[in-house]
């Protein structure tokens, strides 16, 4: 589990101060709940979420446990590191927007004809209570030649959520190599 703490002061003097510490500003919130502006170092936070096996991951602020999904993050555009992350309650039941990460099966057959694997969305934008969410989609590329591509109307979705992008556009593609 992630500890934070709770800031008091959100100016720009103390956001300077709780990075130059090492922490990582965020904001915290959900859907008929107050915003809760925090801070997590930046080491834990890094961790945390790379150890993670589902899409959600457990914070404690002060005496309160939530379950939070990463929904956006802003990074230093010279240096990469995180700046700002914004963190969204996961609560059941309610139906909101998601980004789930792909995960490819297989070898394609276009790397033996000097192809390459080319992947446009790194993750998808789904709709969907966080309960019927999966915490990763899978997509066979074994049969893939060169000139190949998945499109998300190629990719299947359950009862339970349903695909936000349009449906012609390419999640990967077995693209010639140079």
């Amino acid at each position: 589990m992630l500890e934070g703490i709770v800031r008091e002061s959100i100016g720009k003097s103390s956001t300077k101060a709780l990075r130059r510490d090492g922490y990582l500003v965020a904001n915290v919130y959900g859907k008929g709940l107050e915003n809760i502006h925090a801070a997590f170092k930046m080491n834990e936070f890094i961790r945390t979420v790379r150890k993670k096996d589902t899409l959600t991951f457990t914070i404690k602020l002060g005496s309160s446990e939530l379950d939070v999904v990463v929904q956006s993050y802003e990074s230093h555009p010279v240096s990469g590191n995180l700046l700002h992350v914004d963190l969204m309650v996961a609560q059941k039941g309610v139906v909101t927007h998601y980004h789930v990460p792909i995960q490819t099966q297989g070898t394609p057959i276009g790397l033996k004809n000097k192809g390459m694997l080319y992947v446009a969305k790194k993750r998808l934008r789904v709709k969907g209570a966080i309960e019927s969410i999966p915490h990763k989609i899978e997509i066979d590329i074994s049969a893939l030649d060169l000139g190949d591509s998945v499109l998300i109307r190629d990719l299947s979705a359950t009862d339970g959520y349903r695909f936000t992008d349009s449906d012609r556009v390419s999640v990967l593609s077995i693209i010639k190599a140079k």
